[in-house]
C-alpha cells in the first residue's frame, strides 16, 4: 500500500465526516493520536505502538485530504531530493 492508497482510502471512507468535523478538530484528533503513540513508546507496548502509528498515519492522511495536499507528492519533494545543509 502506498501513501496515495492510504490517502484515497481515508478519503473514500472518512472525507465527509472529516469535512463536517472541520480542519481544527481533525488536527486535534491527530495530536491526540500522537499523544497515545508517545504513551505506547514510554510503556514499550509494541502492539499499541503499531496501532497508534497506524492511527497517526490515518489522521495525517485525513488532515492532508482536508488541506488538499498530496502526501506522496509532498513526501517525495521533501525527502527524495534533499538539499544539502
Amino acid at each position: 500500500m502506498t501513501l496515495k492508497d492510504v490517502q484515497e482510502l481515508m478519503s473514500e471512507y472518512y472525507l465527509q465526516r472529516d469535512r463536517e468535523r472541520g480542519l481544527y478538530a481533525t488536527f486535534t484528533w491527530l495530536i491526540e493520536e500522537i499523544g497515545e503513540l508517545a504513551e505506547s513508546i514510554l510503556t514499550q507496548d509494541k502492539k499499541a505502538q503499531e496501532e497508534e502509528i497506524a492511527d497517526v498515519l490515518a489522521w495525517l492522511a485525513s488532515l492532508a485530504n482536508l488541506l488538499s495536499i498530496d502526501l506522496e507528492k509532498a513526501f517525495k519533494q521533501k525527502y527524495m531530493n534533499p538539499q544539502p545543509p
